[in-house]
């Protein structure tokens, strides 16, 4: 029942100004009895800035602390960037799942791959049923986008009805999986809509998207003329990709080898939803050095430069079942995603070096973009007339291209916010109420860090200084008992005159032990603080930069 304190919002706890690590939130309800419902529970890959971390994950303290008025969470699409953290963070949130079959499945071959993964209570959901969760009703709509069954939601409350684009594009031949629903869109328009919340990853882009349709026939005729062997690399999840090259590769008598796990999983899930429906089985990697070159496509993972993955292995020549040789072909059927640059440049160069004819989105149409350019856009806003817009999904430049770009377009308020802001849509002009806690955590192998930890800060010095580790042994009367032990890690070995680092150091160290009176060298603190002091300053002054120190004083 509505009440006169309710008001609707949005906060974001990922995606906003970033790409990836979507997870946003809609609350209704007043200040202290809102409930909430959270779409989308995303990873983004890490960086070199934070050497040894894989990936990042939103911190979702905020809904963590009142995880007894989530309603539920919902999941637009299975790409990484939208579900990737929901088997870390799902524990401390225990709020229903609800996906798509295609997600839903991926979700539990995951579980069940991943051992000592808890039990998800997911529940399937289909576009155009209404879904209600406490005081939202939740209708899912076909969208278009480079995974099977993506969905945007139109959420209705006593206060107005929104839409959630998720991941889209307008693709009238998608290959595999459902166009968007222009129909339903139109409709909702005509119905009335208060805010739309909306991807913004091709704003700066004209015009409209390229088919999927387009690509397989560019594929296909690479791949006919290809003399040698043909590996394809593309996003695991593109199974219209995966089956556009699975008919070009039966077209010219080749056999399919899929070769990565990530890979293997979406085949099995994609055959279990009738997305391969027609197509042979693929063939183990075991098979692939017994067949003829001109007879063989692989389809690999590692189109983003991973240093583990397929391709990577592959192109530094150390995968233990595939081989190139000269003449070969690898085809990039993707697009970089921001920051994964230098990887894949990499590889491409390894490839070349080793006479591989490589081919990217540069030499032919071999990959489109699952998200709209400003036409595409352009359609939406005209079907559903938004009275507010919220641009999501990019960074800087995108948010505030698609806010100039929403403005253009005749919306009344076109809202400009960063995660962890709360946007009040309803009632009323929109507007920035609160700021909540919006952190990152970081996936460390096994276990998660929050931002601030420790281990993330002295990795970074570690990589960019190396370490000095003293240990000395000191008797009650003051005096060095046994062999000072020193140890260097990341130092070079000699300075510009040729003197050697481990020579600096060990000259700092009894520098020190040297001039310190006996009385105060039985004071362990101090002598740890005078030996770091003096290490760090020596070695500043022959190379220009300070390790870190680990200096350990035992009284004995």
């Amino acid at each position: 029942m509505q009440t006169s304190s309710d008001e609707l919002v949005f906060v974001p706890l990922g995606g906003i100004g970033e790409i990836g690590m979507n997870a946003g939130l809609y609350g209704f309800g007043g200040k202290k009895n809102r409930r909430w419902i959270l779409v989308d529970c995303g990873i983004a890959f890490a960086g070199p800035e934070l050497p040894g971390i894989e990936v990042m994950l939103p911190d979702l303290q905020f809904i963590k602390q009142q995880k007894k008025r989530l309603e539920a969470i919902i999941i637009t699409h299975a790409h990484e960037d939208h579900i990737g953290a929901l088997m870390d963070l799902w524990p401390s949130l225990e709020a229903p799942v609800y996906a798509s079959r295609f997600a839903a499945s991926l979700l539990e071959i995951r579980r069940f791959r991943e051992p000592g993964a808890q039990h998800l209570p997911l529940h399937i959901i289909e576009p155009g049923q209404d879904y209600v969760f406490g005081p939202f009703t939740v209708e899912p709509v076909k969208m278009a986008h480079s995974i099977p069954e993506s969905m945007g939601l139109i959420i209705k409350t006593a206060l107005g009805t929104l839409f959630h684009s998720g991941d889209w594009k307008i693709d009238i031949t998608p290959y595999v999986g459902w166009a968007t629903d222009e129909e339903r869109l139109r409709r909702l328009g005509d119905e009335g809509v208060l805010a739309l919340i909306c991807d913004s990853t091709n704003v700066t882009r004209d015009g409209i998207s390229p088919s999927e349709t387009e690509v397989a026939r560019t594929l296909k005729e690479i791949i006919a003329k290809a003399k040698g062997r043909v590996c394809v690399t593309t996003f695991a999840s593109n199974v219209a990709r995966i089956r556009a090259v699975a008919e070009a590769a039966a077209a010219c008598g080749r056999e399919v080898i899929a070769v990565g796990r990530a890979m293997d999983r979406v085949i099995e899930v994609a055959r279990e939803c009738g997305l391969l429906e027609g197509l042979p089985d693929f063939r183990s990697v075991d098979v692939y050095g017994y067949l003829p070159r001109d007879k063989v496509v692989a389809l690999v993972t590692g189109s983003q430069g991973e240093p583990r993955a397929a391709l990577a292995r592959i192109a530094d020549g150390n995968h233990p079942d595939i081989t190139l040789t000269p003449g070969d072909q690898v085809i990039f059927s993707s697009r970089a995603i921001p920051g994964n640059e230098k990887g894949i440049s990499h590889q491409i160069n390894q490839l070349i070096l080793q006479g591989i004819d490589v081919v990217t989105d540069r030499d032919a149409l071999v990959h489109v973009s699952g998200h709209p350019r400003r036409g595409e856009m352009e359609q939406l806003y005209q079907w559903i007339k938004p009275q507010i817009a919220v641009p999501a999904h990019g960074e800087a430049l995108h948010l505030e291209t698609h806010r100039r770009f929403a403005r253009a377009m005749g919306v009344a308020h076109a809202c400009r916010i960063r995660n962890g802001q709360m946007l009040r849509l309803a009632p009323g002009d929109p507007e920035v109420l609160d700021h909540v806690h919006a952190g990152r955590l970081y996936r460390d192998g096994q276990i998660l860090l929050e931002a601030e930890d420790r281990a993330v800060s002295e990795r970074r010095k570690l990589s960019f200084a190396g370490m000095v580790s003293v240990a000395v042994a000191i008797n009650a009367q003051g005096d060095v008992v046994g062999d000072v032990s020193l140890a260097l890690a990341g130092l070079p070995q000699a300075d510009s005159s040729g003197q050697s680092f481990d020579d600096i150091v060990e000259e700092a160290v009894f520098s020190v032990l040297d001039t310190l009176p006996k009385a105060k060298r039985r004071d362990p603190d101090l002598v740890e603080t005078a030996i770091e002091r003096a290490i760090r300053s020596s070695v500043n002054q022959s190379w220009g930069k300070k390790p870190l120190c680990h200096i350990q004083v035992v009284i004995v």
